[in-house]
């Protein structure tokens, strides 16, 4: 390189640097792009947790990946300048071609973070969006939801909108105010004001799914289905969004991009991994299905059972590789290489699943600790299997709880209010969640096949656990498929609760034959 050229390289980086913009405008730039860390990371040649890091100010950009990372920021902001004139009105008519939905729920500003990832508290003080009292602050001190996730507690009482620059309008003060009492406010506790921040959160964070129904609702003019397909269409940015707040005051860290063994591989597009998830498909042999007899057989439903499972034993760091039982403890979790013992009750499901071929099989935690359960002295109903080796890593069974609950109490409150529309934009959501959680183009926030796969794998032990429970009460379980099917005889409802909740079962409805109540006859 000349030495003129080396002068303008130098130069041309110190104009970057100059103009490096500030955490907040980095995150914009990048949203605005509809562009996710994950496509930045790997444009600049960092990891996913480095870009979150230099967005949320935790660290700042540093070589290798500085220069690129500030070109990158330097290019959108010249196509998306902050300070961005509104495009008229004819421009705002719709075209036969949209663009993608950006993630619905933007938080601005910024919500300050320690270098774990967690949200930060402070002395409590009145919110700078929504006025109500919060622990959590700014990136500038000032106290502030986490996230940014507010909005007065009375609609009739909410502040004036914002004025067009961004900056809240000024409430306006009582006509005529109280006496102070002469007894100042017992100050709370910290226990206390955390417990009360993390049941304001999640009102804040609930909040958020309703208003994004009421959005496409309105946009939609009253047609629900055309309000349903713009809410599936922005289901998992939404619940990515719902996930990481929900994730905002968490103990711990997590890989969402580790190193993946062979065996958590797709070789191609069309393939599946290694990975067994167990999933049944079991008829008693004692029935037949095919032709009516005089056995009444009623064909329940499982609610919402892909949101059940979410509570369930999640790996949250990088995998590693052990053999035998070494790899395998109460507080750890993965993939396991086993040999199952032999299943030899008839009555009851296989809780290995349909399988082709005998031998040792690839298998999930989930299903691992179901095996280990039956084989223990409770149940004694196998042997225990072998295990030759594990790829695993420490793990909680409340990594997902926060998002399950609020999921779960978004969808009771939507079928308490008959609002088909919430119920079914929740269900995409955590349906979503799940299956776009390991290798897929819709979802680049992380690539976790081995937690995708456990959470399969745990729905499918609920109901061996459902059909265990029924047999035990005196019930034949005639067909067990899927995660939700469980066909059975006799008066089921003297076991499981009859209703639409997570925890109850309803008569499965349908226009198939084994559809609500049904007839099958005895083999001989």
């Amino acid at each position: 390189m000349s030495q003129e050229n080396s002068v303008e390289a130098l130069l041309e980086e110190a104009r970057l640097n100059a103009s490096i913009p500030p955490p907040a405008e980095r995150q914009r730039l990048r949203e605005a792009a509809n562009l996710s860390r994950a496509q930045v990371a790997a444009a600049v040649g960092v990891g996913r947790t480095t870009v979150a890091n230099w967005e949320t100010g935790h660290s700042d950009p540093t070589p290798p990946g500085r220069l690129p990372y500030l070109k990158l920021l330097k290019g959108l902001a010249e196509i998306y300048p902050a300070t961005a004139t509104p495009a008229p009105a004819a421009a705002l008519e719709p075209t036969a071609d949209p663009a993608p939905v950006p993630p619905a729920f933007v938080a601005a500003p910024e919500t300050l973070r320690g270098p774990d990832g967690r949200a930060i508290e402070g002395d409590p003080g009145p919110c700078i969006r929504c006025g109500i009292e919060t622990t959590y602050q700014s990136t500038d001190g000032r106290p502030l939801h986490s996230g940014a996730l507010c909005q007065p507690a009375d609609p009739q009482t909410a502040p004036a909108a914002s004025s067009p620059s961004g900056v809240p309008a000024p409430a306006a003060a009582p006509v005529d105010p109280a006496p102070a009492s002469p007894t100042p406010a017992p100050v709370p506790s910290r226990p206390e004001r955390r417990a009360r921040s993390a049941a304001r959160a999640q009102a804040d964070t609930t909040l958020l799914i309703s208003r994004a129904v009421q959005e496409e609702a309105e946009r939609a003019g009253g047609d629900e289905e055309a309000a349903l397909k713009a809410l599936i269409k922005r289901a998992i940015p939404d619940v990515m969004h719902l996930f990481n707040e929900t994730r905002a005051t968490a103990r711990y860290d997590y890989t969402a991009y580790p190193a993946l063994p062979d065996i958590l591989k797709k070789p191609s597009k069309r393939d599946p991994d290694q990975i067994w998830e167990a999933r049944p498909k079991f008829h008693h042999p004692g029935y037949s299905m095919k032709a009516a007899g005089e056995v009444r057989v009623t064909a329940l439903d499982v609610n919402a059972a892909y949101l059940s499972a979410l509570k369930c034993w999640l790996p949250i760091g990088k995998l590693e590789h052990s053999t035998g039982t070494d790899g395998v403890e109460p507080k750890r979790s993965g993939v396991h290489l086993i040999t199952p013992a032999e299943w030899t009750h008839p009555n009851l499901p296989d809780p290995i699943g349909d399988r082709d071929e005998p031998g040792a099989l690839w298998v999930t935690n989930s299903t691992l600790r179901l095996l280990q359960r039956l084989s223990g002295p409770k149940y004694g109903l196998t042997d225990a299997p072998v295990i030759h080796e594990s790829w695993t890593s420490g793990a909680t069974e409340n990594f997902l709880d926060a998002l399950r609950k609020l999921l779960s109490a978004a969808r009771d409150e939507a079928i308490e209010n008959r609002d088909t529309l919430t119920l079914e934009y929740v269900k995409a959501m955590y349906s979503k969640f799940i299956s776009t959680m390991g290798e897929s183009i819709h979802n680049r926030e992380m690539v976790r096949p081995d937690w995708m796969h456990i959470i399969h794998s745990q729905a499918y032990a609920n109901l061996w656990g459902k059909a265990y429970k029924a047999h035990q009460a005196g019930l034949h379980v005639v067909a067990m498929m899927g995660t939700d099917e469980l066909h059975v005889t006799g008066d089921w409802r003297q076991v499981f609760p009859e209703g639409r909740g997570v925890s109850q079962m309803k008569v499965k409805h349908g226009d198939t034959k084994a559809s609500g109540e049904y007839t099958v006859g005895k083999v001989g």
